[in-house]
């Protein structure tokens, strides 16, 4: 079993910058995948960035170049930095830990942006 927590979001203006965390529980987060998806007001979940066991990335359009993943496998903790943040960023932020056979989520952190 595996817990993950999301810590870090919060009420930002356009342009600014926050830095997400998620914190997994157990001692399997060096084998799994993880991934950040959002879900906005009345619109489907969405995948916004990924990072495999080795470190490779990739990044949904609506975030290339703004959004940076990152994990920390001593610390058991997979990050999103999100600079020039715009309004339609608000959502609401899930981590996501996959372990190929079993996927695990987080309860979300909420990011609000501004105009």
């Amino acid at each position: 079993q595996v817990q993950l927590v999301e810590s870090g979001g919060g009420l930002v203006q356009a342009g600014g910058s926050l830095r997400l965390s998620c914190a997994a529980s157990g001692s399997v987060f060096r084998f799994a995948a993880m991934a950040w998806y959002r879900q906005a007001p009345g619109k489907q979940r969405e995948l916004v960035a990924t990072i495999t066991t080795g470190g490779s990335t990739n990044y949904s359009d609506p975030v290339k170049g703004r959004f940076t993943i990152s994990r920390d496998n001593a610390k058991n903790t997979v990050y999103l930095q999100m600079n020039s943040l715009k309004p339609e960023d608000t959502a609401v932020y899930y981590c996501q830990a996959n372990l190929v056979i079993t996927t695990y989520w987080g309860q979300g952190t909420q990011v609000t942006v501004s105009s």
